[in-house]
């Protein structure tokens, strides 16, 4: 999957630009604050039509304006050509193209147009709650699989209609009723997060050691109640507690993913470095999955590239990225001369863009 070309329109910062991309690794330069994320953010709308941040889309519109559009021509690895176009009014809310076309629900635009983030922001995965872990997991798994996406919805559903109903006591024949929509979609949701967690482990472990130079080792183990007893029965056996806290209190919504180091917690026991070489290969092994999946390589964003990472491990990972394994490349960075010293130290082409107050220039 390739961006050939963007246009930005009243987008944060931007005002008017039309950026045509390299189909290897482009490379942002500029200040902070200049907008060179937002322009990694213009992609990540275009392909999952939302923001890469916890934002709301009418926050994503410049300051005094009451609009903005993205325009981007995509090429597949196949070499079909394709148009997304993203626009949000604040009177006429958000709307989604694809070839000319209008999307029924932006849900169905999901798993089309792979892409991968490393960003600072990844750091929520391995200092924050569970809920953060399953909610990477969700939007990796509902890329590769729509019926997972499905059954994520309706156990969602399910969970809040039978919240509502704890707090009101229920009888036990509606109880029963939510108790099987929650088994059917909690099975199906749990064998594949067991499956996916399964197929990366291997891959993260291998892309941490090349990164560290096999100093540490890593792990990744998937928690869950059902690895146990059926849903369904578990929900029987947690009535009288569910009662008392007016809310369910098992079921796949309290999954857990532990992250570890040399068998240890991770969050505790590795350094910032060994957190952000984790999160590296986690997103790298997320890319074999996608590009697995669906024989189409994922473009991947490389936000604020040396945030935490020394220089050695950047040059490794810029040698490793500009492998045939990997496409395209979009590289945001504030340091324009460190950049292109490691770039050209690892040996990998590069097209360079510099971004002044949302103004972009080669």
């Amino acid at each position: 999957m390739k961006l050939d070309s963007i246009s930005i329109l009243n987008f944060k910062n931007i005002g008017d630009e039309r950026i045509v991309l390299s189909e290897g690794i482009n490379c942002f330069v500029g200040d902070n604050g200049a907008g060179k994320t937002n322009i990694l953010d213009a992609v990540h709308y275009l392909s999952l039509a939302r923001s890469m941040h916890t934002i709301s889309d009418k926050q994503s519109m410049r300051h005094g304006e009451e609009s903005f559009m993205l325009d981007g021509a995509f090429r597949h690895d196949d070499n079909r050509h394709e148009q997304v176009v993203c626009s949000y009014t604040t009177r006429g809310g958000k709307m989604l193209k694809r070839n000319g076309k209008e999307y029924d629900k932006l849900s169905d635009h999901v798993g089309h147009f792979p892409i991968v983030v490393v960003s600072p922001a990844d750091t929520i995965l391995i200092s924050d709650s569970a809920e953060e872990r399953r909610r990477y997991f969700n939007r990796l798994i509902s890329q590769i699989d729509r019926g997972y996406l499905a059954s994520l919805i309706r156990y969602n559903s399910a969970l809040a209609e039978r919240n509502k109903l704890l707090k009101t006591n229920p009888s036990e024949e509606m109880l029963l009723i939510y108790d099987m929509m929650l088994d059917g979609a909690a099975s199906a949701i749990y064998r594949r997060r067991k499956e996916v967690v399964e197929r990366m482990l291997p891959l993260v472990a291998d892309y941490y050691s090349e990164l560290s130079g096999g100093r540490e080792s890593v792990g990744m183990e998937y928690r869950s109640e059902l690895e146990s007893s059926p849903l369904a029965d578990l929900l029987l056996s947690s009535r009288r507690r569910d009662f008392l806290n007016e809310h369910t209190t098992c079921g796949i919504h309290r999954d857990e993913v532990v992250l570890t180091i040399d068998g240890y917690p991770l969050r505790k026991f590795g350094s910032q470095g060994q957190q952000k070489s984790f999160l590296v290969a986690l997103k790298l092994a997320e890319y074999r999955i996608l590009a697995g999946h669906m024989e189409e390589r994922p473009i991947l964003l490389l936000d604020d590239l040396f945030d935490k990472l020394d220089i050695g491990r950047v040059a490794h990972l810029l040698r490793l990225v500009g492998g045939a394994m990997f496409g395209q490349i979009l590289i945001t960075d504030c340091n324009k001369l460190r950049l292109q010293r490691t770039l050209d130290e690892a040996g990998v082409e590069y097209k360079l863009f510099n971004i002044a107050e949302g103004k972009i220039a080669l």
